[in-house]
């Protein structure tokens, strides 16, 4: 066992050097404040282009089979609610506002939205008309989105997988690790690091999402029943937390109530500018 120590603090100090300390955010009235680690060869353009190569893709195979809703009523309010949220993400990152910002409506039954690296945003019809939102829950689900992008969660879960891949790589030929540790290796960091935007992550985006909503002037109360409404609509399908990329439904509506006071003076001084 002693000999395993120097080997891998080797291991831990070369994947250090290849990953960078940066906070992508300021912590706003909402107080996210986190160390990010980011691999160094993986730069956030590199993300962004990527992301805007399949986002592109994805925005044309939709068009040629006659899923965008852009010119629809809730294509519309989509469109209206980004306009109002993309100005306050500068409270975040002044750089965002500057960012090619695109925005589409999605004919679909999915339940899901998304903001990508640098700005893409995918609405899914089946979320509005499901869930019924109303313009202020659609904001709270779009200002959630959008601070995942903000935060750059995405470039900071490929760096995860940078460095999973290079701790296998470094540990399992300094150490000789036999096939079955690898396999406990490969599960432990299947739970613990890459499962897509992990609970810390969604927690980050509740808050940032939650100011940047009410920055804009759309209720931050709004955020709670949002969730209510997704907590019902996923009942029974719901996995346990430990598991599950999301917060609990319990844990998440005491995090955004404990918030919402410290923003609330936010969306009076929007509602009145």
């Amino acid at each position: 066992m002693r000999r395993i120590l120097p080997l891998a603090g080797l291991s831990l100090s070369l994947l250090l050097v290849a990953c960078q300390t940066v906070n992508t955010t300021s912590g706003g009235a909402v107080g996210v404040q986190r160390k990010q680690y980011m691999f160094s060869m993986l730069s956030e353009q590199q993300v962004n282009q990527m992301y805007a190569q399949s986002y592109a893709k994805t925005v044309s195979e939709a068009k040629s089979a006659g899923k965008l809703a852009n010119d629809t009523a809730d294509g519309k309010r989509v469109a209206a609610i980004a306009k109002r949220l993309i100005p306050q993400t500068a409270a975040f990152r002044p750089d965002a506002v500057n960012w090619d910002w695109q925005v589409n409506l999605v004919q679909s039954d999915e339940l899901n939205a998304n903001c990508g690296p640098g700005g893409k945003i995918f609405v899914y019809s089946g979320l509005i008309d499901q869930l019924k939102l109303t313009d202020d829950e659609l904001a709270a689900v779009m200002g959630h989105e959008i601070a995942h992008a903000l935060r750059e969660h995405s470039r900071e879960q490929m760096s995860r997988a940078y460095a999973i891949q290079m701790g296998e790589n470094l540990g399992g030929a300094l150490l000789g690790v036999g096939q079955g540790g690898m396999q406990l290796a490969d599960q432990v960091s299947q739970v613990a690091l890459t499962l897509p935007f992990s609970r810390g992550n969604e927690n980050e985006a509740d808050l940032i999402g939650l100011e940047l909503s009410a920055r804009a002037g759309y209720n931050p109360n709004a955020a709670i029943t949002l969730w209510q409404k997704m907590a019902q609509a996923s009942q029974g399908k719901q996995p346990a937390e430990f598991l599950s990329t999301h917060p609990s439904d319990a844990n998440r509506t005491k995090a955004l109530q404990a918030a919402i006071p410290k923003v609330m003076p936010l969306y009076e001084a929007a509602k009145k500018g």
